[in-house]
């Protein structure tokens, strides 16, 4: 292995994430664990792993440490849906209706509570793109803004917590109406558990048996899926919250997780458990154009396709979000197929550059995809929720400040 000179980075300003991330985060208390993978000109450039997978127990992290990425889950669902669309059997602008017909009388919400909602027609058909760029007027409970995410809560309509399958989920999801006509706004919402949906229809395959025959196994990710196998449950990390009292404490004991039995529902908006090296061929895969070590899942033109800013009328987040939640807070930032993405470098006041691509989880996980720069970078902790701390900021500006060859 060479050095991070080689590719363009420092060794010694790398370095200075690992002492960044102990001093202020897990000798805190703050964070349970980090681990940090840079990738850069076909390199690992650098990574490290620091902290407790399990604090209860005093079980330190490791390499291979097992993660809940909740939404990072998303990107991977969407790539799915897109290799469909490559296959020819569904358009992006094809209706959703066509493949959930009960979908085709759906109203926006005009009023009423739940059981009793007044509704009126959308304006346009929700479409395959409204589902992946979050444009489809679904929403999710916790953003508790309105009527109809009340509904959500009532009926345990988020997607990882629902109960039955993926069709009694979307028979579910269409007794509910619209946030907004399809194409109006954008709202963070269950809408890539839809196309999980979707991507089980249309394929002919349960979901998880797509993910795994058509994208995890010619990656080569051998540690994804929607659980965790009974002979991988010494790698489980433990999950902690920061509640409203600043205090850390336990969120889901790793002995006893729902994450150690099969789901009935899989899901495609936030249901996955990887590993950082897993996670990072993904992200390596995209940056590659699609493809990584002889398997190709996409071509070139749909990663760049996915990755420019789908929002109507080329707007940003920030214009067009209802979101009271999302995994995206700046300006300067638009939404393609599955992903966030930086439109305008000085209004996201954020070390990086124009057409960079991200996203991130609700247990504070993230990652993100420099083609400018040909930089991946996976980090992956336990704490909830994503909003508590910096960290995400704060290691972007540590990661590009390392840079001693920049291409943009």
């Amino acid at each position: 292995m060479s050095t991070p000179e080689a590719v363009g980075m420092s060794s010694e300003r790398l370095k200075r994430i690992d002492g960044f991330i102990q001093s202020k985060y897990i000798d805190s208390g703050k964070l349970p664990c980090a681990l940090t993978q840079v990738w850069r000109r076909g390199q690992l450039a650098h990574t490290s792993v620091l902290g407790h997978a399990d604090v209860e127990r005093g079980k330190p992290l490791k390499a291979d440490s097992l993660f809940r990425i909740y939404s990072m889950t998303k990107p991977i669902t969407s790539v799915a849906f897109m290799m469909l669309v490559e296959d020819g059997l569904v358009a992006l602008d094809d209706p959703v209706h066509r493949f959930i017909p009960a979908w085709r009388s759906l109203g926006v919400f005009n009023g009423g509570v739940p059981g009793a909602f007044l509704t009126k027609p959308t304006t346009e058909p929700m479409r395959m793109i409204d589902l992946l760029r979050h444009t489809a007027g679904l929403t999710y409970g916790f953003q508790q803004r309105t009527n109809v995410d009340a509904a959500y809560r009532k009926l345990k309509l988020d997607g990882v917590d629902s109960e039955g399958g993926l069709q009694a989920f979307v028979d579910t999801l269409g007794t509910v109406p619209l946030e907004f006509s399809p194409g109006e706004s954008w709202n963070y919402s269950v809408a890539t558990d839809v196309l999980g949906y979707l991507v089980e229809t249309i394929s002919g395959q349960p979901f998880d048996v797509f993910l795994k025959s058509r994208i995890f196994d010619p990656l080569k990710m051998v540690d994804t899926g929607f659980f965790v196998p009974e002979g991988q449950r010494a790698r489980f990390t433990a999950c902690y919250a920061l509640t409203p009292s600043g205090k850390v404490v336990l969120q889901d004991d790793p002995e006893k997780s729902k994450y150690l039995t099969d789901p009935s529902l899989k899901s495609g908006g936030g249901g996955l458990v990887s590993t950082a090296d897993d996670y990072m061929r993904f992200c390596r895969m995209l940056l590659n154009g699609g493809e990584l070590d002889g398997a190709r899942l996409l071509s070139p033109k749909t990663i760049r396709l996915m990755t420019i800013n789908h929002l109507p009328g080329g707007k940003e987040l920030t214009d067009l979000s209802k979101s009271l939640f999302s995994e995206a807070v700046f300006e300067g930032l638009g939404f393609g197929l599955g992903f966030a993405m930086t439109v305008d470098l000085a209004r996201t006041k954020n070390l990086g550059s124009p057409g960079e691509y991200f996203w991130g989880g609700m247990a504070s996980t993230a990652f993100w995809i420099d083609p400018v720069e040909d930089l991946a970078v996976v980090f992956m902790t336990q704490l909830m929720p994503s909003s508590a701390y910096p960290i995400r900021r704060e290691l972007r500006t540590l990661v590009y400040s390392s840079l001693t060859e920049a291409a943009g």
